[in-house]
């Protein structure tokens, strides 16, 4: 298929390369001139406005956006929605708040386009491992765009299949879903990023007990010197605690177990607060995902090994480098 992307920041170069690597044409976009012209070393074809790429692609369009949730992707989309026909696509695949997506969709509905929310996991590591996608947008639609979303997803791999009931739709153990109408992918994507938040909290603060077990004032005798960055390395391997974020445990361990070249600044990206805000409307308890989130919250004013390990993570699955005493940015998916 022909697409045109928008943003080629950390995810959405990749995205642009993976679909290549597969045979996709891609007519791809940056404000920032050398992210388009290493995209085109690459065999995309690069344009220089919004213009030149709606001029540039065949109807009807799909072009996906993959910039910072918030206003740039706003106005985008509105600058878009301007310059579209009946019938093309716009996909969001960045990390946008879900309402925002139910009102854009009605939008682009009314003028006879079509509006499809991506919500797109895989980090920095998405060329190699594929991305896990959650895909809100009308079943057509959505079915139109496949070819897309099975290239770019990381496949079935050697994950042992669960047992299923017949039916069941097979793209899930591929890596993607269709998760219902516009919103819903940015939704569940959302609730994702909450859960990290509280998996990451766990490692950040079971680690920090481990490492400060040889404090002098503990009785003698329960005084253990333990090697953090082998337990992480033990663990990967037959743990029910083995995970990716595990694995990014390991590997920042293992460059140095204190951690010194991570400030214990931690930003948070936007959904989890939009976690905590749809668990009140929904009168859910919340308590793990809503410490983690004040636990972030606390790490802009004083920092602890426990928060130095949760900055290595973020840097290890997104790229992330900490802010310090600038407001949490909207970035996009992880």
């Amino acid at each position: 298929m022909q697409i045109g992307l928008i943003g080629l920041g950390r995810m959405g170069g990749n995205i642009a390369r993976r679909l290549m690597l597969d045979g996709h044409q891609c007519v791809v976009y940056d404000n920032n001139a050398d992210a388009r012209a290493a995209l085109a070393k690459d065999g995309a074809t690069a344009v220089t406005s919004l213009a030149a790429m709606v001029e540039a692609l065949p109807t009807p369009r799909t072009i996906w956006v993959m910039l910072p949730a918030g206003e740039i992707t706003e106005n985008t989309i509105g600058q878009l929605t301007e310059m579209l026909s009946k019938g093309d696509i716009v996909i969001d695949g960045g990390n946008t708040f879900y309402k925002d997506d139910v009102r854009r969709s009605k939008v682009l509905e009314q003028k006879g386009m079509h509006y499809v929310d991506v919500g797109t996991s895989g980090g920095v590591w998405g060329l190699q491992r594929g991305y896990c996608m959650m895909i809100g947008g009308d079943k057509a639609t959505v079915d139109y765009l496949d070819p897309i979303f099975a290239t770019l997803a990381p496949g079935a791999g050697d994950i042992p299949r669960t047992e299923r009931p017949a039916g069941a739709d097979p793209r899930v153990e591929n890596g993607y879903m269709h998760t219902g109408p516009a919103g819903s992918g940015h939704f569940t994507k959302m609730v994702h990023n909450g859960i990290e938040y509280g998996l990451m909290q766990a490692f950040a603060e079971g680690f920090d007990i481990m490492r400060n077990r040889n404090q002098p004032q503990l009785p003698d005798g329960e005084r253990f010197d333990l090697n953090v960055a082998d337990i992480a390395e033990v663990w990967r391997r037959g743990s029910v605690v083995s995970s990716w974020l595990l694995d990014l445990c390991a590997s920042a361990l293992a460059k140095g177990p204190e951690l010194d070249n991570y400030s214990g600044y931690v930003d948070d990206s936007g959904e989890g607060r939009w976690t905590i805000a749809a668990a009140i409307e929904e009168a859910v308890p919340a308590e793990v995902l809503s410490s983690a989130l004040y636990a972030r919250f606390r790490s802009r004013q004083e920092h602890t090994y426990a928060e130095r390990l949760l900055s290595a993570m973020r840097m290890g699955f997104g790229g992330h480098i900490e802010g310090r005493g600038q407001p949490p940015k909207q970035g996009e998916a992880s």
